[in-house]
């Protein structure tokens, strides 16, 4: 009897709560997929507008003066003779002096707020890093011109010629009268900037990394340096690399801070202390002078070319390592 009742007692009806049995629930579902494509699709296009529109403007330039773009250093509107090379080497290097200075404070800051530092001590300079990173760049652009150049005027550049000057291949990267401006407080302004976002990154992998590993290293007599060393570093090797990475995209982007204090010469030189320039920096000096069709004009839009090229080119690396790292756990 109970078999029978169980099989002819009729089956439970949906709730009409299911927020799927409704069709208006249907439609609302997809409103909301279309939307969120339509999201997609709208950075999608808005990135490829950007493309195309800085290289059909560069388009002029390119094709008036070919491969030579890249490789002439001259930057003379009178002429009407227009190359990248400066700005592109000026960036490259301001962007390496920044990574080589920014790196070490970086990896250190983090590394003490994740394993020495207390919880409130962290919190705090944390925080401090935080508000350093949400400073205009303008800010820095300021304090470097009326704060670092004097003192690698009067102190840094005369104290570094006087003791590697005379030497036969460090020597030249020193040359040059000490006027405080140049690629090399560039750099500093550069690394000054993008350790705050260097340091959270690496704060944020290092924090993630087991704690089961550090134990066990702790355990078997391991000192912090080892642990750092041969634990966690190895374990989040690909996600610092690539920490540093979007840090030089970071710092290849940059525009009024290095203005303020590189110095704005489109020459090539091999010592640090000589003025310069950036693709950034050339592209805001020039842009509001250079008439709409003009030559001058399809330089900048070239040069803007090729600052997206080089930070494409920096990110897609960082995504790669990262990808890469992510794989390598699984």
């Amino acid at each position: 009897m109970s078999n029978t009742a169980a099989m002819t007692e009729p089956a439970p009806q949906k709730s009409a709560e299911n927020p799927r049995s409704g069709a208006g629930e249907h439609k609302g579902d997809r409103l909301f997929r279309y939307a969120v494509i339509g999201s997609g699709l709208t950075v999608l296009a808005t990135l490829g507008g950007i493309i195309i529109v800085m290289m059909v403007g560069g388009a002029k330039a390119f094709g008036t003066f070919g491969p030579a773009f890249l490789t002439t250093s001259v930057w003379n509107p009178v002429t009407q003779h227009f190359g990248a090379l400066a700005p592109v080497v000026g960036t490259v290097l301001t962007s390496v002096i920044g990574l080589l200075l920014a790196v070490p404070v970086a990896f250190g800051a983090a590394f003490w707020l994740t394993q020495l530092a207390s919880s409130r001590m962290a919190s705090v300079v944390g925080m401090a890093v935080q508000l350093l990173a949400a400073v205009p760049s303008i800010i820095f652009g300021m304090w470097g011109f009326f704060v670092i150049v004097p003192i690698m005027a009067h102190y840094v550049e005369p104290t570094l010629q006087h003791s590697i000057g005379k030497l036969p291949v460090l020597g030249a990267l020193v040359k040059g009268a000490p006027f405080g401006t140049g690629l090399l407080t560039g750099g500093i302004i550069l690394a000054v900037m993008v350790t705050p976002f260097i340091t959270a990154v690496m704060r944020d992998v290092f924090a993630s990394v087991p704690a089961v590993l550090k134990e066990s290293a702790f355990g078997l007599g391991a000192t912090r340096w080892e642990v750092m060393h041969k634990v966690m570093l190895p374990w989040s090797r690909s996600a610092v690399v690539g920490s540093i990475v979007l840090g030089m995209g970071r710092a290849m982007g940059e525009t009024m801070a290095v203005t303020f204090v590189i110095g704005n010469s489109n020459h090539i030189s091999w010592s640090l202390f000589a003025p310069g320039n950036t693709i950034a920096s050339l592209i805001a000096l020039e842009f509001p002078e250079s008439p709409a069709g003009s030559l001058k004009l399809s330089g900048l839009m070239a040069l803007g070319t090729i600052l997206m090229a080089l930070s494409f080119l920096a990110l897609c690396t960082s995504r790669l390592l990262i990808g890469s790292g992510t794989k390598e756990k699984r």
